[in-house]
């Protein structure tokens, strides 16, 4: 394999012991360019699928690639019918070549999606597994109220605050009828 001026001048000045370790990535290299320039068959790998440009989208609905380009004997047939005169097609004809050259019509592009439907099931979904997860942790994970939050304990507490007369000018005491024992009106 006779090596290019350019190669030469990269490859002189390392040296023999550069040249053998970099012997592999060169190979590695060339493997690489063999295999851009000639495909998977060059190194006997087998068939690879042909790489397709068909994009079409709503912003986008004439694509440059036809969407089947690898066509049956009878869809080569209608192809070749295609080039004579239009009237003589068929609608199913033509509506089979349409079909040929792209995947979708204007009112399937168009057309609403389903997809919401999966969006609202899942909401839900994650909505009532939270509160199953929520109720679990309220049963057997929370420890039990403390005592300090019962009803009972809240009118004891506010008894003492009223009885020690806490702040007799603007507070609660203020508002309390200590005579009549019963809020002011």
């Amino acid at each position: 394999m006779a090596m290019s001026d350019l190669e030469r001048a990269v490859w002189s000045p390392l040296g023999s012991c550069a040249r053998s370790l970099a012997a592999p990535v060169y190979s590695q290299a060339q493997d690489l360019q063999t295999m851009c320039h000639h495909g998977p068959r060059a190194r006997g790998q087998g068939k690879m699928t042909p790489y397709t440009d068909y994009f079409a989208q709503r912003s986008y609905p004439m694509p440059e690639e036809p969407f089947c380009t690898e066509l049956s004997a009878e869809q080569r047939a209608l192809k070749e019918k295609e080039k004579g005169s239009w009237t003589q097609l068929s609608h199913a004809e033509k509506v089979a070549l349409y079909r040929l050259q792209y995947h979708e019509t204007f009112a399937e592009m168009n057309r609403r999606s389903s997809e919401w439907k999966t969006v609202v099931g899942c909401v839900f979904f994650f909505i009532g597994f939270t509160a199953l997860l929520l109720w679990w942790q309220r049963v057997y994970v929370f420890p039990e109220k403390p005592v300090t939050l019962t009803d009972e304990w809240k009118a004891r507490q506010l008894q003492r605050i009223l009885d020690m007369k806490g702040n007799p000018v603007q507070g609660l005491a203020s508002r309390w009828d200590y005579e009549k024992k019963e809020w002011r009106k």
